[in-house]
């Protein structure tokens, strides 16, 4: 487990920036965090990671958006209005969990049953005592 301080949007911009440097493809991602944590913060600081310039924004509605252009594909999954599990299938999750690119997975722990054995756990954490904008974000490896 790592465990980074972010003290503003910028720091988790960054530090999701250097996570991605380090992802291969079929690459699975949980991203977990209370509303207004700065998940997409960290999947805009990502992406840019991967070389992706493109606007990213959260797929609420749409379940999943994919980014090309960078170093590998950006699968981009926000969940949390997902109604049952098999959702996931009909959008095709396999092709994106097992293909080429990275699937980061914003609430992911919804979908826990799905998700590789070796997915990373990324859960950011705030603490209104030590500043509005701080972070603490938390890497690990399923277990």
């Amino acid at each position: 487990m790592s465990l980074y301080l972010s003290y503003s949007p910028e720091d988790t911009f960054r530090i999701a920036e250097e996570t991605a440097k380090k992802a291969v493809p079929g690459t699975v991602i949980s991203l977990d965090g209370e509303l207004g944590t700065g998940k997409t913060v960290f999947t805009k600081g990502f992406a840019k990671g991967l070389g992706i310039s493109e606007d990213i924004s959260s797929p609420t509605f749409n379940i999943l958006k994919s980014y090309h252009g960078g170093k590998m594909p950006l699968h981009h999954f926000d969940v949390y209005r997902i109604g049952d599990i098999s959702e996931m299938d009909e959008i095709g999750y396999e092709d994106c969990f097992y293909g080429d690119g990275v699937s980061l997975i914003e609430w992911g722990s919804l979908i826990e049953d799905i998700l590789p054995e070796d997915a990373l756990r990324i859960t950011i954490g705030k603490d209104p005592a030590k500043g509005y904008d701080y972070r603490e974000i938390e890497i690990k490896h399923k277990v």
